[in-house]
């Protein structure tokens, strides 16, 4: 006898390897009326696959910053999303309050959490007549990691969050059953770690043959690499102030009274991160990506560009195939050669502050600014030999001659990730030749630069270029198939040296691999030999080093937003004027002006992400969040 439950249509999304596919409207052949039970499923190989590839659909894309896809870039203060008709926006003037629906993802996560468990519960031993008993161990290894990923993503924007039952709860089941309260941030936590450390022996080794295949989209499969380093980001933020140990959260509880953040700061989450992490770095088949010119020097522009450019190279851990338009078309300046309006066609929409700006280091490995006056006017580094006077005397393949100090000698990674005024495109796009590159200007009515009756320009006076293709073009489309790169070693090494620091600070592993990020940007390591930047002096000044390489190494990859909230900065970061350049002008001169392009509100409630009305509602045991 048949189960009365059945499967509809497009929730069986197929998928081979990891590749997310359209669903078809006749894939379920000889079944009537596109329904098929659940023996039917889990009795057959193929439906099986089909099962899992619709649980690993909700990994979601986090790479347009413009839509309802992904808010962490433009609420957090190394971006400015242009437009004012998008969410950040007025969410960072603060326009937020707890009916705000953008960017919820409580309940995507929870439906992935719950296919997860549908499956586990479903494919089991003995019941397929034609799936390995080996590979069905695979499958129910990766659908338990999906599961634990899923979580991290929830407890990472809403803090403690539900632990919900292994079994789903039926669709007919008393209304009670469905009324649970959040779990404790740390019973959140070690159930991640619990899930992964099951999943692990029966998942795929990373680099697998079997898994790399064809250099398919393999990567977004839930290898042994992928849960490790899932387990090693989430422990890193349950290590952290904002969940470790803070007093401020002293009332945050359920009704019952059950205490969901930890009052008492522990040491050793930070020992538990370093040695998650470290399991990782461990892993033989990483290693930091890194390019080499034909007379065997090694280029450190090309070496991090080629992170995000060259699929399956031997940094990524973890890469999903996504639509990379939105990386490329809000990168990319809108003029062309001779600042026509035609030109490239990109929107260059995605503006970086001043003050991320101002954080990538100097050649020399020295940061050029070290904080900030109370008028905006920066603290110089004189170590540094950053001036904000004069200008380059000759072009390099950078920028012009002519460019502001601002920008010249300046580290390697951010000529790769910021577009500045005066700076070289990086393509033959817009008229531009291999003798005649394009040369952005970012004055009022340049090729990249504001224009009368128009809204594709940066309100910071730069854009990012990080992610963009230097293959890709814009007028007509022609984008660059790759990969969105979720997970990278360089974020391994910099969860590993900032959780032992504050664990075992005089643990030498932490000059090592802060040195290995170091050396792969081409600049300076720490340390003591000629040539060398001083070693930051006692932990907490290793501390802030390790801040800040973090900002410079991952900006623009969706980190900013999180890490500024687990240190308890945010307040400091993400609130009051926001700088730029004076984008009005249509003079060198007086563009080279910092000027507040927006003053932003953060409120403490904003550390943890809102649980919006309806949820509360048909949930009287959960708990919104503070100051909700």
């Amino acid at each position: 006898m048949k189960f009365k439950y059945k499967i509809i249509g497009c929730l069986l999304a197929f998928t081979t390897l990891g590749i997310l596919a359209s669903c078809k409207k006749d894939f379920l052949g000889q079944v009537p009326d596109d329904t098929l039970y659940i023996d039917d499923v889990f009795e057959r190989k193929i439906y099986i696959e089909r099962y899992l590839a619709n649980v690993y659909t909700y990994i979601r894309s986090e790479v347009d910053n413009n839509t309802s896809n992904n808010p962490w870039e433009g609420l957090s203060d190394e971006m400015d999303v242009t437009y004012n008709d998008y969410a950040t926006y007025s969410m960072n003037l603060g326009n937020w309050d707890r009916n705000r629906g953008d960017y919820n993802y409580w309940n995507h996560y929870y439906r992935g959490i719950r296919n997860a468990s549908f499956f586990l519960q479903n494919a089991i031993p003995g019941r397929s007549i034609d799936l390995d008993e080996n590979l069905l161990k695979q499958y129910r290894a990766e659908a338990r990691a999906l599961r634990a990923f899923y979580y991290a993503m929830l407890v990472r924007q809403y803090g403690p969050v539900i632990i919900m039952p292994d079994t789903p709860v039926p669709s007919d089941a008393p209304l009670e059953q469905f009324h649970l309260p959040r779990n404790s941030f740390d019973e959140c936590i070690d159930y991640i770690v619990s899930e992964i450390d099951l999943a692990l022996p029966d998942l795929l080794e990373p680099r697998d043959p079997a898994v790399q295949g064809d250099n398919t989209n393999s990567f977004a499969r839930m290898s042994k690499g992928v849960a490790l380093a899932t387990k090693s980001r989430i422990l890193l933020y349950a290590a952290s102030p904002l969940f470790n140990g803070n007093t401020e959260y002293a009332d945050f509880k359920n009704p019952d009274g059950k205490q969901l953040i930890s009052q008492q700061f522990d040491v050793n989450k930070w020992k538990r991160a370093a040695d998650a992490a470290k399991a990782v770095i461990d892993i033989p088949h990483y290693s930091l990506y890194k390019e080499y010119g034909t007379n065997g020097v090694y280029n450190p522009y090309a070496s991090l560009k080629g992170i995000f450019t060259k699929d399956w190279n031997s940094e990524v851990i973890m890469a999903k195939s996504s639509d990379m338009y939105s990386a490329d078309k809000n990168g990319s300046p809108r003029g062309g050669i001779n600042s026509g309006a035609a030109g490239v066609g990109g929107w260059q929409s995605w503006g970086p502050t001043q003050s991320v700006v101002d954080a990538y280091f100097m050649a020399n490995g020295h940061r050029p600014v070290l904080g900030y006056n109370s008028n905006g006017t920066p603290i110089i580094n004189p170590a540094s030999g950053y001036t904000e006077s004069g200008s380059a005397p000759a072009a390099t393949p950078y920028y012009d001659a002519g460019t502001s100090n601002m920008y010249t000698n300046r580290e390697p990674r951010f000529y790769v990730a910021v577009t500045f005024h005066q700076s070289k495109w990086i393509n033959g796009a817009g008229g531009a030749t291999a003798a005649n590159p394009m040369v952005i200007s970012m004055l009022k009515g340049g090729n990249g630069g504001k224009y009368d009756n128009g809204r594709n320009w940066s309100r910071t006076g730069y854009v990012v270029r990080k992610l963009v293709h230097p293959g890709s073009t814009v007028n007509p489309d022609n984008i660059i198939k790759r990969t969105e790169v979720k997970i990278r070693l360089a974020e391994i090494y910099l969860n590993y040296v900032e959780a032992l620091n504050e664990f075992d600070p005089n643990n030498s592993d932490i000059l090592v691999y802060l040195n290995m990020i170091r050396e792969r940007a081409g600049i300076p390591k720490y340390g003591s030999a000629p040539g060398e930047t001083p070693v930051p002096a006692g932990q907490d000044a290793m501390r802030e080093a390790i801040h800040h390489e973090r900002r410079v190494e991952l900006a623009f990859e969706n980190h900013r937003y999180f890490d500024t909230r687990r240190w308890k900065i945010a307040e400091e970061t993400d609130g009051g004027d926001f700088y730029g350049m004076n984008t009005d002008a249509t003079d060198k001169t007086n563009f080279l002006k910092r000027t507040v392009f927006e003053t932003r509100v953060f409120n403490k409630k904003y550390y943890l992400w809102n649980i919006v009305q309806s949820e509360l509602n048909a949930n009287p045991s959960l708990v919104e969040n503070p100051g909700w």
